[in-house]
């Protein structure tokens, strides 16, 4: 689909172009820096939701396309953007995460400036990453969220843990970026040698066919290291540390967005440019995959720390998201896809209410929490909500996400004649989640409301509307997943389908 205006650019774009003029604004006009911040997120969340809803879901294949326009030809680098059925569901979620992140962020004094340019920056990162084309600018979009994502953790984050978790985060994901760069190097030159052209392009790479000899040891170097970010355990343990460490915005972007970033990178590079390689590796990262969904969900049980709970929360769902992956098919590619949305929504919201609950209780020790229900009714039933999606009940978007993964696991081990143990093992992950959920659900918002916390004071208006359109959003998926989310998300799938040999 062809659009008059450059959209995807002016998408990504204007949280720059906005970021750089509140750099360039007095420190102490807050009110200015507050609303240029957020009206340059709301016309970015009004872009995407054009494009979503713009997407022509017969037609299929990438839409709103600009480019390619050369950016240096001489090294086959190209500025190329589009969007598929599973990309543009990602750029609704980036921005609809900045969005709701500075708005929970609206009462930050400490260097106000910094904190929201710098919170721009990293929705330029993400959406730059979900719409490029050429996969130099995708890993320049990739890596130019390292920098911003430090300093905010450093900078803001919790006095006891922000150094560690900072620099934890970041060396991790340093290294599978490096990781993943020799394979993307590897695969430039291979293609490179066999055609004659070298180019980025990932539709010609598409179109490369490299060897099996070549995919059997670049596929998990390229896959893996994306994966790093998306979470994929051994190499989770950055997650929990760097989202307990975040800021609240920063945690709800980390977890809704940049884990998802991580996830897609790995799915559009490593499985669509090496299809026979996924086959190979496939029941590895269906092994690695469980892991997450299990490990992530017993070590999330334990916790006493409330934001700790939702860290580990997030490497258990993740570990769904890389199952519907290493499926191949369509029911495990589908739930995938929706699994990324639905995730993202519900634990920017989890985020939102642990870090709204932090600053008036100023603890997050479960044991010193109790009967919140009282003072902030809102947060409490926005964290059901997102506990019920996390459960993955019936009739919220949990269960539209993850029931398909389930059903691709399964047909995986059919097709090749074996027990369904990863449909079964993961089922149980599902089991283990409602164990935690419902206990926290207790012990924070419910019983005796300790004295400590007599004088609580309930959220503002401005988290409220933060609350119920999160909340809003993860029901209506989950009553109307095939037409609000599943078609688009299918025509996204049909194309991975079509790459990989109708896996």
């Amino acid at each position: 689909m062809q659009f008059p205006i450059p959209i995807l650019s002016i998408i990504i774009f204007i949280p720059l172009i906005a970021g750089l003029a509140i750099l360039a604004m007095p420190a102490n006009r807050r009110d200015w820096i507050r609303w240029t911040a957020l009206g340059a997120a709301l016309v970015t969340l009004f872009l995407t939701v054009i494009v979503y809803f713009g997407y022509d879901i017969a037609l299929g294949d990438y839409q709103f396309v600009e480019g390619p326009f050369p950016w240096l030809p001489q090294l086959g680098i190209s500025y190329f953007l589009g969007v598929d059925g599973i990309s543009t569901p990602m750029m609704l979620l980036g921005a609809l995460v900045v969005t709701f992140g500075i708005m929970v962020s609206w009462n930050v004094e400490e260097r106000s400036r910094e904190f929201f340019a710098f919170l721009l920056f990293l929705g330029t990162s993400v959406l730059g990453v979900f719409s490029s084309l050429d996969l130099f600018a995708l890993f320049f979009f990739f890596e130019l969220a390292v920098f911003p994502k430090y300093l905010m953790i450093a900078m803001w984050g919790s006095p006891k843990t922000r150094d560690y978790g900072a620099m934890k985060l970041t060396l991790y994901l340093f290294i599978g970026s490096v990781v993943a760069m020799v394979g993307v190097l590897a695969m430039y030159f291979q293609a490179g040698q066999a055609s004659g052209v070298y180019t980025f392009n990932m539709l010609e790479l598409e179109k490369a066919g490299f060897g099996m000899g070549f995919q059997q040891w670049a596929f998990p170097v390229v896959f893996l290291g994306f994966a790093v970010l998306g979470g994929i355990f051994p190499f989770h343990s950055w997650a929990p540390d760097g989202h307990v460490a975040a800021p609240t915005a920063v945690s709800m972007l980390l977890a809704g967005v940049e884990m998802k970033v991580g996830a897609f990178a790995a799915l559009r590079v490593a499985i669509l440019l090496m299809p026979e390689g996924a086959k190979m590796w496939a029941p590895l990262i269906l092994t690695l995959g469980t892991i997450n969904v299990v490990y992530g969900a017993l070590i999330a049980m334990i916790q006493t720390d409330f934001k700790y709970v939702i860290g580990f929360s997030s490497v258990s769902h993740m570990g769904l998201v890389m199952i519907g992956f290493a499926t191949l098919n369509k029911e495990g590619l589908l739930g995938s896809g929706m699994q990324m949305f639905s995730h993202g929504v519900m634990t920017a919201l989890f985020f939102a209410i642990v870090g709204m609950v932090y600053d008036r209780a100023h603890t997050r020790d479960i044991s010193q929490l109790g009967g919140l229900f009282r003072k902030m009714p809102y947060a409490a039933v926005g964290f059901i909500v997102a506990g019920l999606v996390s459960m993955g009940m019936p009739f919220f978007s949990g269960f539209a996400a993850e029931f398909p993964i389930f059903m691709g696991a399964w047909r995986w081990a059919q097709t090749l004649g074996v027990a369904p143990v990863v449909a079964i093992v993961a089922v149980l992950g599902v089991i283990i989640t409602a164990g935690y959920i419902l206990m926290v659900v207790r012990r924070v918002f419910f019983g005796d409301l300790p004295a400590a916390l007599q004088n609580v004071a309930d959220i503002t208006v401005m988290d409220k509307i933060v609350v119920v359109s999160l909340s809003v959003i993860m029901i209506a998926l989950g009553w109307f997943p095939q037409a609000l989310m599943a078609g688009i998300v299918q025509s996204g799938v049909d194309r991975v389908l079509a790459l990989i040999g109708g896996a």
